[in-house]
């Protein structure tokens, strides 16, 4: 695990881990006690932050600035440390989201990012992310729930999420994964702000195979894309590249199923995956 960028200087998950060391020290405490004072999170987990090994959850920081009355300095650290864990080409679109009025996103293989539960989230990591050990993948599954609560919060943002039928038929995870995973669908396409559709193999070619597109429209009416395969991407703020990309978009709706035939759709594929998980 990296605990240095490139250029020497420490990474927000060693800053974090040092300065919850040194309020620590400051009041004489030892990692027991510690663990004792703030509601038994083990002293072997608290020592894992302090050197940098496991960023801590935002429960357990939100506990530790309140003890320490640390002007919320370890959530900001946090939130920094977090956002290196999004790709350096995916970070300004995902920076976008929380202010997006509206988000649209066609995802060729996979369900999109926003409309996946943890277990499915941790299941495509483990399988794309080689190398990474299970306490990385978690933070990272941490980072992609977190990034879902927008559609949660009292003025949450249009989302249309299309996806290829590819992404329901693949069984990541396996059937009980993927089970939960079509319910999860099934739940959020009934939410007022959110359309789901899936554009089904009959439908042959499409203008995005192979890879992944999201649309962002700010408060202004400006629109910023993002175009990802993957291992790579790029944001796309060229007033003439968005207005081809949103047309590829409108094309891919076009071909895709309405949200009623979708959500059916999406039931059958949920009864397949419940008889498979029960046999």
């Amino acid at each position: 695990m990296e605990l240095n960028s490139d250029d020497g200087k420490l990474t927000p998950r060693l800053r974090l881990g040092k300065r919850l060391r040194r309020l620590r020290e400051r009041k004489g405490l030892s990692l027991r006690q510690l663990s004792e004072l703030v509601g038994g999170y083990s002293h072997s987990y608290l020592g894992r932050v302090e050197l940098g090994e496991q960023l801590p959850s935002e429960a357990l920081v939100s506990t530790l600035d309140e003890f320490f009355d640390s002007d919320g300095i370890l959530a900001e650290l946090l939130e920094l440390a977090h956002d290196t864990l999004i790709p350096d080409y995916s970070r300004e679109a995902v920076n976008k989201e929380p202010v997006a009025v509206r988000t649209q996103v066609f995802n060729s293989s996979l369900v999109p990012g926003l409309l996946t539960t943890a277990e499915y989230t941790r299941a495509a990591f483990r399988r794309s992310l080689l190398g990474e050990s299970e306490e990385q993948i978690n933070e990272r599954v941490a980072v992609r729930i977190k990034r879902q609560r927008i559609l949660e919060r009292e003025n949450p943002p249009y989302y249309w999420g299309i996806m290829d039928e590819a992404a329901l038929k693949r069984p990541i995870g396996g059937a009980s994964v993927m089970a939960a995973q079509m319910r999860h669908l099934v739940h959020l396409a009934t939410l007022p702000h959110v359309t789901v559709q899936v554009l089904t193999f009959a439908r042959g070619a499409h203008p995005m195979l192979g890879g992944s597109l999201t649309l962002h429209t700010m408060p202004d009416g400006s629109t910023m894309a993002a175009v990802e395969t993957f291992d790579s991407g790029e944001p796309v703020e060229s007033p003439r590249r968005v207005m081809e990309l949103t047309q590829r978009f409108d094309l891919a709706r076009s071909l895709a199923l309405t949200d009623d035939e979708s959500l059916g759709l999406i039931h059958e594929y949920l009864k397949e995956y419940e008889v498979e998980d029960d046999s």
